[in-house]
């Protein structure tokens, strides 16, 4: 009986349904001319029709008015019915109809890709990535204990919002003005400091019941292209071990001491993630590292039991961005396969390919940042494949006043290795019979 809803008045979508009915019937009734094929009496008054109108021997005339008076009609009610149908249901997206089409349908049949990390490197990535496929998943580190985040985790104690944020605002199909109000941050009162998005999963960590349900439900009103995982559940601390055998713990004190880091480790060691996690791992495609801060926002996530292991097993193509400059406190005097070192040496054999950036740094920034303490990251490509990962190598600078990946071409590079690999991966499985090999692969450049 629902059906009968459609005839009610005031939807304004009787009349188009009525008059792609009757185009329907018009076309018809000029491809049976044409083709001769109705039966009967219909036949007989049809050809009579267009024989007394258009002359005897030009009866299939009137086949081709009646298909050019019904094709049009029944296209044009078709697509006015529908649009009432859009209309009402969304009157602002009405004209981004086709967006909505190719987020919905196209980009969900992308490559599946997870990428890990913390930060603002990670939702630069995100940016880019989401504009290929929606098959996405973000696996965040929850160890920051700084700024409006820090002092939520401490009043309430909840995991830190401020990555998870970030990235469900790079990943979400929204107006501009929703992302300005997600990333409003206070300036005043007692709320100095804070960002508005940051209270707001701080309200839905206690609406919903858990931190992991306040993402969730974050995610639909965003509707976001992907998903948004944090690394672990449990309330972790990071800490780390500098060449002096000196502690540290607390990612903000890390880079303050200003000391060489030999090893970070997370208290408690014994944390598990999500098993949404493992499984988007295991599904992957492709699986990338950053970029982000070596010690801070990358390696904290690789801590976690079992992530390392599933990283190890997965058949995807596993790539580590390399940040740009160097990180004073961190990774000072780093050069690329340092950072790829400290990878390896935490999580194992991790990476397939590590992508560096060749582009040159404008002169005027990089008197900047060396006045921070931080310099270009030189790429040692021979030393990067001596420990058997391949070097992909492009021009990823965004111009700007801070030295930052564009997130297109970024997202570009990564895809080309994606979709390189999946081409690999199909010759590979002819040659043995279908089933995949694994081990290392080798990726194209």
């Amino acid at each position: 009986m629902d059906l009968l809803k459609w005839l009610y008045p005031g939807l304004h979508f009787k009349r188009w349904l009525a008059l792609a009915l009757g185009g329907l019937l018009l076309a018809a009734a000029g491809i049976a001319l044409l083709a001769r094929a109705l039966l009967g009496d219909h036949q007989v008054f049809l050809l009579t029709w267009s024989g007394e109108v258009f002359g005897a021997d030009r009866a299939w005339a009137g086949g081709l008015v009646f298909l050019g008076l019904g094709l049009p009609a029944l296209v044009f009610g078709i697509l006015r019915a529908f649009r009432s149908v859009v209309t009402a249901l969304a009157p602002e997206d009405q004209y981004r109809l086709v967006d909505i089409l190719y987020t919905r349908q196209f980009l969900r049949r992308g490559p599946r890709i997870v990428v890990i990390g913390g930060g603002t490197g990670l939702s630069v990535l995100l940016r880019g990535l989401k504009q290929y496929t929606s098959n996405l998943t973000a696996i965040v580190s929850v160890a920051d204990d700084g700024g409006s985040s820090g002092r939520l985790r401490g009043d309430y104690g909840m995991l830190p919002p401020g990555d998870i944020r970030n990235c469900l605002v790079a990943l979400a199909d929204k107006e501009p003005l929703m992302e300005e109000l997600l990333q409003y941050r206070f300036t005043s009162g007692e709320l100095q400091g804070h960002n508005l998005g940051n209270l707001l999963l701080a309200a839905l960590n206690d609406v919903a019941g858990g931190f992991h349900e306040a993402v969730e439900g974050l995610s639909k009103v965003l509707a976001i292209r992907g998903r948004v995982l944090p690394a672990t559940l449990q309330d972790v601390m990071l800490g780390a071990e500098l060449c002096d055998g000196t502690l540290v713990y607390g990612e903000s004190c890390i880079p303050l001491c200003r000391r060489r880091i030999k090893r970070v480790f997370l208290k408690p060691g014994e944390c598990f993630p999500l098993p949404e996690a493992l499984e988007a791992i295991r599904e992957a495609d492709a699986v990338v590292l950053g970029p982000g801060s070596l010690y801070t926002s990358i390696l904290p996530n690789l801590l976690v039991r079992g992530i390392a292991g599933a990283l190890d097993r997965s058949r995807a193509v596993k790539i580590y961005v390399c940040n740009v400059m160097t990180q004073p406190g961190e990774t000072d005097g780093y050069t690329a396969s340092q950072h790829l070192q400290a990878i390896l040496s935490h999580a194992g054999p991790v990476v397939d390919c590590m992508v560096v950036n060749q582009e040159e740094i404008p002169a005027r920034l990089r008197s900047r940042y060396r006045r921070e303490g931080a310099v270009p990251v030189t790429v040692d490509r021979e030393a990067i494949e001596n420990l058997g990962v391949q070097v992909a190598a492009g021009n990823l600078v965004q111009e700007s006043n801070v030295v930052r990946h564009h997130p297109d071409k970024l997202a570009r590079l990564i895809m080309e290795l994606v979709l390189t690999e999946r081409k690999v991966e199909r010759v590979r499985g002819l040659t043995v019979s279908g089933n995949r090999t694994s081990g290392r692969k080798s990726v194209g450049t």
